[in-house]
């Protein structure tokens, strides 16, 4: 008995979908998911590769059913049938495709608005707005600048301005080095700066670090402690705020298993939100190419809980407090450089005389 092609085409799809389904599922081309945003990142992604391994069985099984099926028989040479062109089917795989990208699309933005998306700036943005009602061109003017007029806002700079009162993150920043760049929303360029989750709204972040990238180094500050490590620390379950920049060059803050990567521009000040889930240390990858040895610009996420990691906190300031102890009773009694490093100079075969001569230089 033959069975029919409709029967055949039936029985080909939901085996296609039960295999795509699965894939989807158990790819395992994904780290830990170690925050409660890489969960709706994993989710999205699945998706993709559900759809991404049907459409793929779909084309490839296709071209290698045709290829065999269709083949030339040894001894026929004669030229193929034509073909004229099937207008229903080419709507049909044209409309198929745009309906997978919209509804991708649709996902995506449900996600990136699940995990904060960007503000509006409708305040900073107001000044260039009306300006450009104003005078033709001037939305473009404005966007294009780099120091705006002083009676606009510079979002950019009221950030640097408010992490700058941390005298442990002022420490490490060049920003009085480094103008800080005007907001261009009209080319893409703003500060990037990320809402609460939803839910969280008016609740400030339980932990605010300030994270500077430089070549080829993280440096984390946690303000009002006067902490400065190399290592990040969280504590779990808690939603952590990353504000950063950069000093030189443009830098990437990204953690693969948080599934989250913002730039650190210098001039910028960027903006990322996270809650960690699982308790673990997780490699800090700089995922932007930023100079000779960038490959080696890595660090550590360290999640723990909270009461580990306000144990840690306390050692950090304890250890601090000692380093400054330690270096103001160095010179306690505030010799001359010549008078306090007089016993140490014969050791090394220097003389007096010249240390003088190098301090008066």
């Amino acid at each position: 008995m033959k069975i029919p092609s409709s029967i055949w085409t039936l029985l080909i799809g939901i085996l296609l979908t039960l295999v795509s389904l699965w894939y989807g599922q158990n790819h395992g081309l994904l780290p830990t998911a170690a925050s409660d945003e890489a969960l709706l990142v994993d989710g999205l992604f699945n998706t993709m590769m559900i759809v991404s391994t049907g459409i793929f069985l779909i084309v490839e099984g296709g071209l290698i059913y045709s290829a065999i099926k269709y083949r030339r028989r040894a001894g026929d040479d004669q030229d193929g049938p034509p073909v004229h062109g099937n207008v229903p089917l080419e709507i049909l795989w044209t409309a198929i495709p745009a309906i997978i990208v919209l509804g991708i699309s649709v996902y995506s933005f449900d996600v990136y608005n699940s995990i904060g998306g960007f503000s509006p700036h409708a305040v900073h943005e107001a000044p260039i707005a009306s300006q450009a009602m104003k005078m033709p061109g001037a939305a473009i003017a404005a966007t294009l600048t780099d120091t705006p007029p002083s009676t606009e806002l510079n979002l950019n700079q009221e950030k640097s301005d408010e992490a700058m009162q941390d005298p442990a993150t002022a420490a490490v920043r060049n920003a009085d080095q480094i103008p800080q760049k005007q907001n261009a929303p009209g080319v893409g360029s703003v500060a990037p700066t990320i809402d609460p989750v939803p839910g969280k709204e008016g609740q400030p972040p339980a932990l605010v670090v300030n994270v500077t990238g430089l070549q080829y180094a993280w440096l984390f500050t946690y303000p009002e402690t006067g902490i400065t490590t190399g290592e990040l620390h969280v504590p779990i379950g808690r939603e952590v705020q990353i504000n950063m920049t950069a000093n030189d060059v443009i830098h990437a803050f990204w953690v693969p298993e948080f599934r989250l990567k913002q730039d650190a521009i210098p001039g910028r000040q960027s903006e990322i939100r996270f809650t960690p889930n699982k308790e673990g240390s997780y490699a800090l990858i700089c995922a932007e190419l930023c100079g000779p040895y960038h490959g080696a610009m890595r660090s550590q996420v360290v999640v723990e809980k909270p009461e580990a990691f306000e144990a840690w906190m306390q050692e950090q300031q304890v250890a601090s407090n000692d380093t400054l102890n330690q270096a103001v009773a160095v010179n306690p009694a505030e010799l001359s450089p010549a008078e306090f490093l007089a016993p140490y100079t014969h050791d090394i075969g220097i003389q007096s005389e010249t240390l003088h001569q190098l301090h008066n230089k």
